[in-house]
């Protein structure tokens, strides 16, 4: 199978090499790697020529942010199965060989990440790492996958480990939403899961680095307010004062098993919540 790889790239030369040495060093698969730079006036374009030998493509020019250099990669990418890495986080050096052996295995999969994201300091130091639940859409759709709501966060879809078929990227849009400045890739998910379920494997596949100058460090409010405004695009509705409170509660309560559905949640605990409509909203979100 051949991966398609894009890296989106602008003032991010101390840290290029590495993330593109991360892909171009992957065990045994066949990469497609496109590196398209925003005009880096700080030595990228040296490394970046460094490796062009070993590139599908690269170019380095102003554009309109990293949503329009994903789009220019994508265009010319010609692989069966899809991601892109930002020039400052990296691969895993088996995320690739678990990816095709994933998606060969398993046809009826359109797209993946891991249930093990990997964050690194500005050093390169894996500093943490935690299990993930799992994903799905209702959960997505209801900001589980994005600190909006408190108290009902879990983990986000690391970008940098998520990989996809290319059917799905075409019956998504096959574009990546140039509008959004940095939640592009949570818009790309939106459209995803209303065409596939999101599979997650055991093993980490990417490690994103955290450092000052990346948006979700010195603009999370603007990145917050993106994922807020995809979110009510796909119709998502903030969770109320009751299902908030009764999330908070079944988090910590034995469950009990509720007979008409065989599922289980803190059934004595949500009636002195709820009462009537209220009752019902709570049990739901609890289920």
């Amino acid at each position: 199978m051949k991966f398609s790889i894009v890296t989106p790239s602008f003032n991010q030369g101390r840290f290029l090499e590495r993330s593109m040495r991360s892909v171009l060093e992957q065990e045994e698969s066949d990469v497609e790697y496109i590196v398209v730079d925003g005009g880096s006036k700080d030595g990228s374009v040296s490394t970046i020529k460094k490796y062009s030998r070993r590139l599908a493509y690269w170019t380095s020019r102003p554009d309109r942010g990293y949503a329009d250099a994903l789009n220019d990669g994508f265009a010319r990418a010609r692989g069966e199965i899809m991601g892109w890495l930002n020039s400052d986080d990296m691969l895993t050096p088996w995320a690739l060989r678990v990816a095709e052996s994933v998606f060969r295995a398993l046809p009826e999969v359109q797209w993946i990440t891991t249930l093990y994201p990997l964050v690194m300091d500005e050093e390169g130091m894996v500093i943490a790492s935690r299990r993930a639940e799992g994903y799905n859409a209702k959960a997505f759709y209801r900001a589980r996958n994005v600190p909006l709501a408190p108290g009902f966060y879990t983990s986000v879809i690391q970008q940098e480990s998520t990989f996809w078929r290319r059917g799905l990227w075409e019956k998504a849009g096959a574009r990546v939403e140039a509008e959004l400045r940095m939640a592009a890739d949570f818009e790309l998910w939106a459209r995803f899961f209303q065409q596939a379920d999101l599979y997650a494997v055991g093993v980490p596949l990417g490690c994103f680095r955290f450092q000052k100058e990346s948006f979700t460090s010195s603009r999370m409010d603007s990145y917050l307010e993106e994922c807020r405004t995809v979110l009510n695009r796909y119709s998502y509705r903030a969770p109320s004062g009751i299902e908030r409170t009764a999330r908070r509660i079944a988090r910590h309560l034995p469950p009990r098993l509720y007979p008409s559905t065989g599922l289980a949640y803190p059934v004595g605990i949500i009636r002195q919540e709820g009462r009537g409509s209220q009752w019902k909203i709570a049990r739901e979100w609890i289920l």
